[in-house]
C-alpha cells in the first residue's frame, strides 16, 4: 500500500487565488486584506444560525489564541486554572506561560472530554479558582450546557480550546462560541490549514481589541515605537490568511469526508471487540480523528495495532496522553470523579486512526482489513 497519513492538509485551488494577490499587490507582511477578510469569514461562519456577533483575530498559531485567551482572562502568577487533562499539551501550556498552576480535571466516557462532575469536585477542592479551559477532543464536543452551568455557578471564565472542533456543533452551535474566549487551529494536520495558525474567537468586541494590541508588539499609536506593556509578535502573515480563505470554501465538505471514513471505520469494527470514539446524540462531531478503543478483556494492544500499520506505511497515533502523567506536570494535582481515572483507561486502551480525507475507499479498506488482522487468532 503507499503510504497513509494520520490527517494531512488537502489543497484545492482557491488557495493560490488570495494567495496571488497578495504577492501581486506586495502585501507579504503580518496583517493585511487577507487577515481582514479571513476573520469576517469566519466570523460570519460561526455565527450561522444565531443572532450573536464573533470577533476574530487571526494569528500566527493555535497556541498564541489560547495564551492571549488567558491573559485576556486575567490569569496572573499563582492563580489556579482547572484544565482539560486529556489534550495536547498546548491547550495548558499558556497557563504556565501566566504564571498559572494547572489543575487537571479527568475524562466522561459519553465524549472523553472533561468530566462536569470532575470539575464540580475541583471547584470544591479549589473555590478561588476563576478559569476553566475545557478541550474538544478529536473534533467531539464536551458536555457544554453541564460546564457552562458549572463555570457559572462559580464565576468562572471559560476558555474553549476549540483547535480540534471547527464545524462541530452542539446543539445547533458551533463550537468555538461557547466560552468567553475561544481559540481555533489551522495547523497543518487541522480540517482546513493556514500551514501554521489559529483564531482567537470571542463575543467581547473590547477584548478582541485588547488581544490585537498584545499580539502587535503592544505597540502605542504614536510615530516612534512606544510600549507600555509586554507585547508579542503573534499576527498572522496576510500570505498564509490567503490559504485559509481558501480552505474555508471547503471545509464542509471536508467536514462531510471525515464523517465518512468515521462511519467506515464502524460498521466495519462491528462484531470486533473494539468501539469507535463516542458522541452525544444532540451533537454533530467534525470527526477530525477516527480513534478506536480496544475492549477491556481483549489481549490485543493499541501498540499492537500501532506497530502493525506503521509496518504497511500508515501512520496512526496513541491517543493524546494525559497531563497530569506528562512528567513536565508530575506535581500538578489531578482531580477525577470515578473510582478510577477515565482518561488513563482510555490513553491504555485507544489509537488514533488514518483519517486522511484523501485516503480513498480502497486504501481504507486495506488499513480496516490490516487491523481485523490483529485480533484473529
Amino acid at each position: 500500500m503507499n503510504k497513509i497519513l494520520l490527517s494531512s492538509p488537502t489543497m484545492h485551488g482557491e488557495e493560490m487565488k488570495f494567495v496571488q494577490e497578495a504577492f501581486d499587490r506586495n502585501w507579504i507582511a503580518p496583517l493585511g486584506f487577507n487577515c481582514d477578510g479571513f476573520e469576517s469569514e469566519m466570523s460570519d461562519y460561526l455565527g450561522r444560525g444565531i443572532s450573536e456577533h464573533f470577533y476574530t483575530l487571526a494569528l500566527c498559531s493555535g497556541t498564541s489564541a489560547l495564551h492571549l485567551a488567558v491573559k485576556l482572562a486575567g490569569v496572573k502568577r499563582g492563580d489556579t486554572v482547572l484544565c482539560s487533562d486529556m489534550t495536547f499539551s498546548a491547550t495548558v501550556n499558556p497557563v504556565s506561560y501566566e504564571g498559572g498552576i494547572q489543575v487537571f480535571v479527568d475524562s466522561e466516557r459519553e465524549t472523553w472530554n472533561m468530566d462536569p462532575r470532575a470539575l464540580e469536585k475541583a471547584f470544591e477542592k479549589y473555590p478561588d479558582a476563576k478559569v476553566v479551559v475545557l478541550a474538544h477532543l478529536y473534533g467531539t464536543p464536551a458536555k457544554l450546557d453541564e460546564i457552562i452551568e458549572i463555570c457559572k455557578a462559580h464565576n468562572a471564565v471559560l476558555i474553549e480550546d476549540a483547535a480540534e472542533s471547527l464545524s462541530a456543533t452542539y446543539r445547533n452551535r458551533e463550537t468555538g462560541t461557547f466560552g468567553n474566549y475561544n481559540a481555533i487551529s489551522f495547523n497543518g494536520n487541522k480540517i482546513i490549514t493556514t500551514s501554521g495558525g489559529g483564531m482567537l474567537i470571542t463575543a467581547d468586541e473590547s477584548a478582541r481589541n485588547k488581544a490585537f494590541f498584545w499580539a502587535t508588539q503592544s505597540r502605542e499609536k504614536a510615530p516612534w515605537y512606544q510600549h507600555k506593556e509586554i507585547g508579542y509578535n503573534y499576527r498572522m502573515s496576510n500570505v498564509v490568511a490567503g490559504i485559509g480563505r481558501g480552505q474555508l470554501l471547503h471545509l464542509e465538505e471536508h467536514r462531510e469526508l471525515k464523517e465518512k471514513i468515521y462511519f467506515g471505520y464502524k460498521r466495519a469494527f462491528a462484531g470486533l471487540p473494539v468501539t469507535m470514539n463516542p458522541y452525544l446524540p444532540y451533537t454533530r462531531p467534525n470527526f477530525w480523528l477516527s480513534c478506536m478503543l480496544i475492549d477491556n478483556n481483549c489481549d490485543v494492544s493499541p501498540m499492537t495495532v500501532y506497530e502493525k500499520l506503521a509496518s504497511c506505511g500508515i501512520e496512526s497515533r496513541p491517543i493524546w496522553k494525559p497531563m497530569h502523567m506528562q512528567p513536565v506536570f508530575m506535581h500538578n494535582d489531578f482531580i477525577f470523579a470515578d473510582e478510577r481515572p477515565v482518561d488513563e483507561d482510555i490513553f491504555a486502551r485507544g489509537l488514533c486512526l488514518p483519517s486522511d480525507i484523501k485516503m480513498t475507499e480502497d486504501e481504507q479498506n486495506g488499513v480496516i482489513d490490516i487491523i481485523k488482522s490483529c485480533f484473529c487468532k
